[in-house]
This record gives structure tokens, C-alpha cells and sequence, in this order.
């Protein structure tokens, strides 16, 4: 790629990460918009693996998966982002949940969003809200693989024998072969081709484009496809919205104790806050609608949770920066 297209490029990516924020606002609209004014957008729910797919493989490509080892040698940084994740937030759902009513699929529905770390734009909100925001792209395939190996077990601990006739095996396999392995793999392939080719240079110059869109394409197509689906189940998706709140409080709060117990510097600090705070909706829907008789209830627990969250963020990236500012002041 020239120095002139090299320019340009960086330039096309600095202004969508500038103004990213806006970009998923815009997509969450104009989907809803769509699913109103068009029919049958639901058939939009057959594109939400591939634009899934898509996304993480973007994502992972902009992380050295080829020294993606070294991610688990940062075990200062790896270690409180698991125990914020893994521990502390199972622990807070566990004090949250039973202010839900006594519903097993809204059960199900709050536990498969709220026991999941978000591995996407968790990234670019944490960038926005001076994290160290490297350290956690470089952790999001580790995170990615624990909670698909975690949630099974979670999900039996809190659900019990209900989880075993709900949640089958293969929707986890074929979301940790799909969602994880293949874009982990293209992602390494394309690096490596990258190094050795000015054409696969140029390729991942311009796939180096696309997190943005095509996570504002993710949110579009999950939005227009489940809202034509969601019908008379609104009030069952809002009784979930208190607890929701409260997490979106507590959540961020937990990860910065986290942090502080492991003594991290302020920006990995803050970072771990927001992957405490900010949930993988995105990628457990299509285990959810794997449920017997999901649609139309999971649909409208989890996209509640996403809408909860994103006006969240707009709070998190003004307040969680001032976490740690006196002692960075020091």
C-alpha cells in the first residue's frame, strides 16, 4: 500500500473510532425504524452468525495472534480481568437474581447476558474512558474462551437440573468452532499474510477498517431481526430492567475492586471496570434462540439488556476516568 493510501486509510479509521459512539446509536435507530416501517426484517436473524463471524474476525485481527501467547503471560492484568469477570460478577448476579420473578426462561434470559464478558465494543468504550484499552483486546479471545467454557457450568449452578433440559451442548461447540476458532484462525492466516505480501498488506490495511462497521452492522441486524419477533413480551423483558440498573452500577465498581486488589495501574484498572460492566449480548443471542421456545422471550431479555447498557456507557466514559485520578495525580 502507498504512504498516500496508508494516510488515507488512517484517517478513515481514526474518524469512525472517533465518532463510533454515534455509529451504534445511529445503527440501534435506524434498525428499530426499519423493523417498523419494512415486513418480515425478522428474516435478517439467518445473518446474525455470519455478521457475528465477521465481526470477531475483524476484531482479532487487530490483536498479534500469533504472540497472542504473551496474553497469558500478562498475568497482572489477565488475573483481576478474570476474577472480576469469573468471580466477582457471579457473585453479584447471584445477589441480584432473586429480585426477578420466579420466570425460568427470564432467568435464563438475564443469565446468559449478565454472566458473559463483552470481547467487542467493550474495547472502544473502554478507549473513550482512558482504560488500557490494548491490554484488553489482547485478553478478548481469553475472555471469549473462558465463558464459553464457564457458562455451562454457571448456568447449572444457578438454573439446576432446568439448565440441563434448556441449554444443549451443541449450540457451545458450534459457537466456540464458529465464533472463536475459524475467526481466530483467519485472523492468523491473514497476518501471516500480511508480512509476506504487499497484496495481503493492503487486504489487512483495509480489513483494519472494519470493526466499526461491522459491529454497527452486528447491531443492526440484531435489532431489526428480533424486534418484528418481540410482540406481547415487553412486559416480561422490563421486569428485568431493575436488575439491569442495578447492575450497571454495582458492575464497574466490582472490576475497580478487582483491580485495586491486584494493584494495577489506574488505565488497566479502568479497563478491567469496563469488562466488568459491559456484557457479550451480542454473541449469546444466537445460543439463546437455540433454547426450545426462546423466541420470542430471550430475544427481548437480552436486546433489553443491550439497550440498558449502551445508554450506560454514555455515563461510564465520563465517570470512570476520574477512578484512580488522584493517585495518577500523585
Amino acid at each position: 500500500m502507498s504512504a498516500s493510501a496508508a494516510h488515507l486509510a488512517t484517517r478513515i479509521r481514526n474518524g469512525l473510532e472517533h465518532h463510533q459512539v454515534v455509529i451504534y446509536f445511529s445503527a440501534v435507530a435506524i434498525a428499530g425504524l426499519t423493523a417498523f416501517a419494512l415486513p418480515a426484517t425478522s428474516a435478517l436473524a439467518s445473518a446474525i452468525n455470519p455478521a457475528l463471524a465477521l465481526m470477531l474476525f475483524v476484531t482479532f485481527l487487530q490483536v498479534p495472534v500469533a504472540g497472542l501467547g504473551k496474553a497469558l503471560t500478562r498475568l497482572r492484568f489477565l488475573l483481576p480481568l478474570l476474577v472480576a469477570n469469573f468471580l466477582f460478577i457471579p457473585a453479584l448476579v447471584a445477589i441480584l437474581i432473586p429480585f426477578l420473578p420466579q420466570n425460568t426462561l427470564l432467568l435464563l434470559g438475564v443469565l446468559l447476558v449478565l454472566l458473559t464478558p463483552c470481547i467487542d465494543y467493550v474495547v472502544t468504550f473502554s478507549q473513550l474512558g482512558r482504560g488500557d484499552f490494548r491490554l484488553l483486546l489482547a485478553s478478548t479471545p481469553i475472555l471469549l474462551i473462558a465463558q464459553m467454557l464457564l457458562l455451562p457450568l454457571y448456568l447449572h449452578v444457578f438454573l439446576g437440573e432446568q439448565a440441563a433440559g434448556l441449554v444443549q451442548p451443541k449450540p457451545f461447540i458450534d459457537a466456540f468452532l464458529w465464533l472463536i476458532v475459524a475467526p481466530l484462525c483467519l485472523a492468523a492466516l491473514t497476518q501471516l499474510w500480511s508480512r509476506g505480501s504487499r497484496l495481503g498488506s493492503s487486504v489487512s490495511e483495509g480489513l483494519g477498517l472494519l470493526p466499526v462497521p461491522a459491529t454497527a452492522l452486528v447491531l443492526f441486524i440484531v435489532v431489526a431481526a428480533m424486534l418484528p419477533r418481540l410482540g406481547g413480551v415487553w412486559p416480561l423483558a422490563l421486569q428485568a430492567v431493575p436488575v439491569y440498573v442495578a447492575f450497571a452500577v454495582l458492575a464497574p465498581l466490582a472490576g475497580w475492586i478487582a483491580a485495586r486488589m491486584f494493584r494495577l495501574e489506574p488505565a488497566a484498572g479502568r479497563a478491567v471496570a469496563f469488562s466488568a460492566a459491559t456484557r457479550n449480548s451480542l454473541v449469546v443471542l444466537p445460543l439463546a434462540l437455540s433454547v426450545p421456545g426462546a423466541i420470542p422471550v430471550l430475544p427481548a431479555i437480552i436486546v433489553t439488556q443491550t439497550l440498558v447498557e449502551l445508554l450506560s456507557e454514555l455515563i461510564y466514559i465520563r465517570l470512570i476516568p476520574k477512578l484512580g485520578q488522584a493517585r495518577q495525580n500523585q
